[in-house]
């Protein structure tokens, strides 16, 4: 973690209980009575963590002790819910949204996420939702008579006691890159509009319409559920500019950067405070923000409480016993056995192109609409078995969670890539039963084929943490041929291409690949490892790989 990190991190530790006055209409007024406190319980970016630290059963519980105290309890979450574990990607969300109803959760936000089992999904989610969607930013440009806009709300006043409430609900407008962009498109074009552009300009103009709106019609307070992160996010577009911008918040309870904030105080545009929290991820904490009888409003973190409902967790123990039959369910069939290994029992995968790499790479290509695909060995951990393929089988085959990602990369980048990839390959492949020249990193590729001339000892120089650095000398790697349509074409070192990994390699310079870091991110952090080979198999191959991939397709040659 960074020292600047490490640094806000504490103060808002130590900002845990700061109470502020009210901001109707962005005038300091006078915090107006209640007969009771108003206690607002949220989560965020609980990404499948049904069990988690807290959990929904301890969130249960501790609202049910909450209620002992007051009548006014309200439960939000703010969005990136229903994607991350198994439990998400067998039901497609369902299941989530049946233990956020049981949970009895009042309002809830989109995160990026809420969109990857496609945009029809979201719709017959948000139908089934007890609670209510508040989304103050996403509308529908598009010809279809309905979608999941309809199933949603711009926002939300309630009221407890004599205090009434208003709630504005924010998503991200890098949504389109950060899930899937062909699910935001009609006709090859994007039909949903996220207020973005301007640097956040449209976002903040759109933000405060509603405030001013929700303060016209009787509001108190407002408060924003936001899935925009408060810092790795493009310029204008994170919690905290939108806060600088504005005015007349009283607090922002933030997603989808994983952060944890207690309770950091910001100034608004007219230098007045407001809240701004976030409770991490996976249910790690639980948040608490308070607007006390006297009018004042505080906000801390929960997560030492070890209580659990034993109704919900019932609930949720005969959903999870339930998906362990779905594990099972048969996927997909295939014709060959896709191994990992040679007829000896030697692991290839990290060393030679195999069938599986190949399928796999596809996958990332043909999900990404990518001109060229990685995945690295060491990302694909097990066989695919000859016959039924369940989808116990394809989570063990990515079994990490890394998300589908793709860069603007130039030819030079991949030559580069090749050649690290490639840089600890011996000739032989074993030794006494055993890999020789294996790196996790070696890459299984699609939509690029070239040779690699082991005769040239490597010329790739790393540093003392074995990132890669540069090329020295001569290169293993030649004749590199990208697929242009149904063309192969000589790959030019100057050209732009797409390239489709995932996080860890494109954006965390995983196995040391260090030449993407700074390229221009097209889709960040998209669908998880498994899904992207579960989609390619299911949907794109009809659940049918065939004998396409009974060998190696020789898009790696070695002499």
């Amino acid at each position: 973690m960074k020292i600047a990190q490490i640094v806000k991190r504490f103060t808002a530790a130590m900002m845990v209980a700061a109470a502020l006055p009210v901001f109707a209409k962005g005038v300091e007024t006078q915090p107006k009575t209640n007969d009771n406190d108003i206690v607002i319980l949220y989560t965020n970016d609980v990404h499948c963590g049904i069990n988690g630290k807290i959990g929904y059963a301890g969130l249960v519980a501790y609202k049910n002790q909450t209620l002992t105290q007051t009548p006014y309890v309200l439960t939000i979450d703010n969005g990136d819910a229903i994607q991350g574990e198994a439990i998400g990607s067998i039901s497609k969300g369902s299941y989530i949204i049946d233990i956020m109803n049981e949970a009895s959760y009042d309002l809830a936000i989109l995160g990026n996420h809420e969109f990857d089992y496609t945009m029809p999904q979201l719709e017959q989610l948000t139908k089934k939702a007890k609670f209510t969607y508040v989304n103050t930013n996403i509308t529908y440009k598009g010809k279809n008579k309905t979608s999941f806009v309809d199933n949603t709300t711009p926002y939300v006043i309630k009221e407890f006691g004599s205090v009434k409430i208003g709630f504005l609900g924010l998503c991200t407008p890098t949504s389109i890159t950060t899930s899937t962009p062909t699910y935001f498109m009609e006709k090859n074009k994007i039909v949903y509009d996220f207020s973005d552009g301007s640097k956040g300009k449209k976002l903040y103009s759109l933000t405060q319409k509603y405030i001013d709106k929700c303060y016209k019609e009787g509001a108190d307070y407002v408060i924003v559920l936001s899935h925009l992160g408060d810092e790795g996010v493009p310029e204008g577009v994170s919690s905290r500019d939108l806060i600088a911008n504005t005015y007349g918040i009283t607090a922002v309870l933030d997603g989808h950067a994983h952060n944890v904030i207690p309770s950091e105080i910001l100034k608004n545009k007219k230098g007045q405070n407001v809240i701004l929290t976030s409770t991490g991820t996976k249910f790690e904490n639980l948040g608490k923000l308070t607007i006390s009888k006297d009018g004042n409003v505080s906000s801390e973190l929960v997560n030492d409480f070890t209580q659990k409902d034993a109704k919900i967790q019932a609930f949720i123990d005969s959903i999870q016993a339930s998906y362990k039959d779905d594990l099972q369910k048969v996927v997909a069939k295939s014709d060959v056995e896709l191994s990992i290994t040679d007829e000896n029992g030697v692991r290839l995968v990290r060393t030679r192109e195999l069938p599986i790499g190949d399928l796999c790479a596809d996958a990332y290509r043909n999900i990404a609409q990518s001109d060229v695909a990685f995945v690295n060995g060491g990302g694909i951990r097990t066989l695919l078995p000859k016959g039924d393929i369940t989808f116990e089988n394809i989570l063990k085959v990515h079994p990490f969670g890394n998300m589908l990602t793709m860069v603007e990369a130039n030819g030079q980048q991949i030559l580069d890539a090749l050649e690290f990839s490639v840089h600890s390959m011996e000739a032989e492949t074993s030794s006494n039963g055993k890999a020789v020249g294996e790196f996790g990193g070696f890459l299984q590729v699609s939509g690029v084929k070239f040779t690699v001339d082991l005769s040239v000892p490597t010329s790739v120089v790393t540093d003392d943490k074995n990132m890669f650095v540069k090329v020295a000398g001569d290169r293993r790697v030649k004749d590199v041929y990208i697929l242009q349509g149904d063309k192969w074409v000589p790959i030019n070192a100057k050209k732009t291409y797409t390239v489709a990994s995932h996080n860890y390699m494109l954006l965390n310079c995983g196995d040391g690949y260090t030449m993407f870091k700074n390229d221009k991110i097209l889709i960040d952090s998209s669908m998880s490892d498994y899904q992207v080979l579960m989609t390619y198999l299911v949907d794109i191959l009809e659940g049918k790989p065939g004998l396409m991939y009974s060998e190696s397709q020789n898009r790696i040659t070695i002499k």
